[in-house]
């Protein structure tokens, strides 16, 4: 892997990018969306919601940076709004991400690599008190391939108690992650056609930012053979300053266009779930019955215009209190041994309260959503197994968006958005096992929402815009044979299009179309070796699809080697092929100094990293 989030492509035709410096949050995309950092992907860490809404850069910021993929123990995963456990930006798909409650040994990991890459990790665990006390501290810094080196430093810790186990057990989770960085974003094609700059310059070399988080969380479990309860809490502060300069100096051609987005918050919340079994129909019956409590205090949201990090004006700068309460509640009947149905319902209640630092943006407002969700399953007959599901989500819209009635830049009337947006959707397919160790599923999917966040490219954030239908085919296989080599495949196909008529078009700016992936494993002995494929496909930027991006197609690749019982030499070979393409492409004005007042319509890329090689020593203690 090249980033931590990458280690959400384990799920089936999620693809993860960046457009900006490595320390900031990814851009994921998954059937058909162009996700942005999170907007309708939901992500979770060992029971706390990742998504952060009304963020200073865009609406349900996702940053993966802080996990540490060696803790990792599996990932689950879901797509499309069917569950009624799901809320808020997981519309299109939601990720666990379970951490490991203990060590098998303590390690010690030294990496080395190109552009300055450097890692070390340290940790271990010791029994105390009936439990499992695990720490690790990783520490990183990189520079990457750009002419402005980017001087990642990265520091990464985490402490963590664990008794009992999945099913009857406690954990205690405390981590603190913290980085600083150079950015070098995505410029214009022009420039680098022309000669003025090259694939890996900034047009702006004073981009850069910085982050922090630190969060203490909780997780109970309690079963028995009829019953099983779940609760858990979590208190999380973090930070952002992130500075960009997106369209250089279009708006102002005296100091230029860059912006600090700022966000100060801390969450606080927690779940409580209890599913038990009752008679009924002449067999049992499942429920699931949960409640689900967060409060985003953010001290800070703000945008401020700068120049080489150095603020000359405030655009605008707001306090926000965004509070959430969800109920929601799941039966499940076995009507024979080849059907069974799920029937949920989900109920949400949202508050916004802002403070502006411009009075008439200023005020509360609220909004709730019921959502009903069902799900048909027959089988498995001969290995193969059938589904049908179809249910409501949402994904909640910018609080800051909810009370406005002034543009804060032009001062001209603004209009307020809806709070919560509704989405809906269907699918069909099918899940297949067999003896031989092959595994095979197929969805046909259908996903509609009232209304798209797109990216804009001079505020750097997201707005609202118009509704949209989503409608694909996924297919994902693997098997495992008997020489120790393990395959998968992953196939992704999707259509998207805004559902009403205008003349400038209904494409939908970045939407996917085609994803595919694949990977061989072979472990026998003391070696191990890997390699992966990924396969992103081209894009629409504009509405009318008369300019899209180009396809990429990359493929890492690992080869290890355990020296002792103890001891393990890793190799990895990122973008083996040295391919250039593109990681995420867009496509607005711009202007470059000395070029036309009103600016230049171009595509704006952020290029690949080229071939990256890195070198690990692992010791087990």
């Amino acid at each position: 892997m090249l980033r931590p989030a990458e280690v959400l492509e384990a799920i089936p035709g999620v693809v993860i990018t960046q457009h900006s410096g490595s320390a900031k949050a990814n851009q994921y995309f998954l059937r058909g969306f162009n996700l942005d950092h999170g907007t309708d992907f939901a992500v979770h860490v060992d029971g706390m919601p990742i998504n952060l809404p009304s963020h200073g850069h865009g609406q349900g910021y996702a940053d993966l940076n802080f996990l540490i993929p060696e803790l990792i123990d599996h990932i689950r995963y879901r797509k499309g709004p069917y569950y009624a456990d799901e809320g808020d930006f997981s519309a299109a798909g939601a990720a666990y991400v379970h951490l490991k409650r203990s060590l098998t040994a303590g390690l010690s990991e030294l990496t080395a690599g190109s552009y300055g890459y450097r890692r070390a990790l340290l940790g271990g665990n010791q029994t105390v008190e009936r439990g499992d006390l695990l720490g690790l501290l990783e520490i990183g810094e990189g520079n990457g391939p750009w002419t402005n080196p980017e001087q990642l430093r990265k520091l990464n810790g985490i402490l963590r108690y664990a008794n009992g186990d999945d099913k009857n057990g406690l954990t205690l989770t405390a981590m603190a992650y913290a980085s600083h960085w150079n950015s070098t974003d995505q410029i214009p094609l022009r420039a680098v056609e022309s000669g003025r700059l090259g694939r890996f310059d900034a047009a702006d070399a004073t981009d850069g930012g910085r982050t922090s988080r630190y969060s203490f969380s909780t997780q109970w479990v309690k079963s028995d053979a009829s019953s099983l309860t779940r609760a858990n809490a979590y208190l999380i502060h973090s930070r952002l300053n992130l500075v960009s300069n997106f369209t250089f100096f279009l708006n102002d051609p005296v100091n230029g266009d860059q912006i600090e987005q700022v966000d100060r918050r801390t969450v606080s919340g927690g779940e409580l779930s209890h599913a038990w079994r009752t008679p009924g129909f002449g067999r049992d019956i499942e429920h699931t019955a949960g409640l689900q409590l967060r409060n985003d205090n953010i001290a800070e949201v703000g945008l401020h215009n700068t120049v080489a990090r150095q603020r000359i004006g405030t655009v605008r700068s707001d306090q926000v209190v965004q509070t959430s309460t969800s109920v929601y509640y799941l039966n499940s009947i076995a009507w024979t041994p080849g059907l069974r149905s799920m029937i949920g319902v989900r109920s949400d209640q949202y508050r916004f309260r802002v403070n502006s630092d411009n009075a008439p943006n200023s005020g509360t407002a609220g909004d709730a959503l019921v959502s009903p969700k069902f799900g048909l399953v027959l089988g498995p007959w001969s290995g193969v197994e059938y589904f049908l599901n179809y249910g409501y989500g949402f994904h909640s819209n910018d609080a800051r968006g909810t009370t406005i009635t002034v543009d804060p830049a032009s001062g001209a009337p603004a209009r307020r958005v809806t709070p919560l947006v509704r989405a809906r959707g269907g699918e069909v397919g099918f899940r297949a096992a067999s003896l031989n160790g092959a595994h095979t599923s197929v969805a046909l999917w259908r996903l509609d929402i009232d209304s798209e966040l797109v990216f804009t490219g001079d505020a750097g954030t997201t707005e609202p815009s118009r509704p949209s239908r989503r409608e694909g085919i996924e297919w994902a296989s693997s098997i495992k044979t008997q020489r120790n080599i393990t395959a998968d495949f992953e196939l992704t196909l999707s259509k998207a299009r805004f559902k009403d008529e205008d003349p400038v078009g209904n494409y939908i700016p970045g939407s996917t179309t085609r994803t595919m992936s694949g990977g061989l494993t072979y472990a026998e002995g003391p070696w191990s070796a890997g390699s992966r494929l990924r396969y992103f496909g081209a894009r629409p930027l504009i509405e009318d699809n008369s300019e899209r991006s180009g396809s990429s197609m990359l493929v890492n690749a690992k080869l290890s080697y355990a020296v002792t019982k103890q001891a393990r030499i890793s190799f990895d070979v990122l973008n083996l092929f040295d391919r250039k393409v593109d990681e995420i492409t867009y496509f607005y004005t711009s202007r470059l100094q000395g070029e036309p007042a009103a600016g230049v319509a171009d595509k704006h890329f952020h290029p690949a990293e080229p071939r990256t090689v890195r070198l690990s020593v692992l010791l087990q203690i």
